[in-house]
């Protein structure tokens, strides 16, 4: 994927971490395993809220802190770290996942999820896989973030008892959206899922409750939570 903006200024980079982090994955060659091997590397780092923090009425910089993450970040760290090959490469890929078009703003943030999947959908950085037996279909206006203009959506999940029976089709890597009941929210919740052998699927997640990074068997995420459904996508190469 190429991107037209101009290059990205990240503040709270390590790049030695960075190197080897990439370093540390590099021989597993499906991408999605390596998402799931990156998000794995950060297990019991401190969860931090709104580690992006930012505004309307302030200039946007790009963070990238890897001390303490939130549900969103934490996805996109391992999403790029497991298509990234160098630290510049994975500079950029955060850039590119997190802002539509690569352009660093507040506006052009990916606040809501259902727009980050669609704009990381056709940069090719995953593939949507929210589709098939159990589909629902909510309304839903999302105005919660100040400065972006209220819009109107249309949030297409898997109902949760659909989307259990669908697990055989989960892969390592898969990265999950849980959808909100809330009229005024799309999603209130992700993750990457980790299919175990011993232990089932396990959901590898940015942990509020839990203040860190944990590994948390699915069905009691699952049976723990309200949801009106599950969207799932699959990271792809690029």
């Amino acid at each position: 994927m190429s991107v037209s903006a101009p290059p990205a200024v990240a503040r709270d980079l390590d790049r030695r971490r960075v190197r080897a982090l990439i370093r540390r994955i590099s021989r597993i060659d499906d991408v999605g395993t390596r998402v799931a091997a990156a998000g794995g590397m950060f297990v019991d780092a401190p969860y931090r809220a709104n580690p992006l923090g930012g505004g309307p009425e302030a200039p946007e910089e790009m963070t990238l802190a890897l001390d303490g993450f939130d549900c969103v970040t934490f996805v996109e760290y391992a999403l790029a770290l497991g298509v990234a090959d160098t630290p510049d490469r994975f500079v950029e890929t955060v850039r590119a996942i997190r802002y539509r078009e690569g352009v660093v703003g507040w506006t052009t943030r990916n606040h809501y999820m259902t727009g980050w999947i669609r704009n990381n959908a056709r940069a090719g950085f995953v593939r949507d896989c929210t589709d098939g037996l159990g589909l629902v279909e909510r309304r839903r206006r999302l105005d919660a973030v100040p400065g972006l203009r209220a819009r109107d959506v249309r949030v297409r999940a898997v109902r949760k008892r659909d989307f259990v029976r669908r697990l055989p089709e989960t892969a390592s890597g898969d990265i999950v959206f849980f959808a909100s009941t809330r009229p005024r929210l799309d999603v209130f919740h992700c993750g990457i899922l980790v299919v175990d052998g011993d232990s089932g699927v396990v959901l590898r997640h940015a942990s509020r409750g839990r203040g860190r990074v944990v590994d948390q068997s699915l069905t009691s995420f699952l049976a723990a939570n309200r949801m009106s459904g599950v969207l799932r996508v699959r990271p792809r190469s690029t």
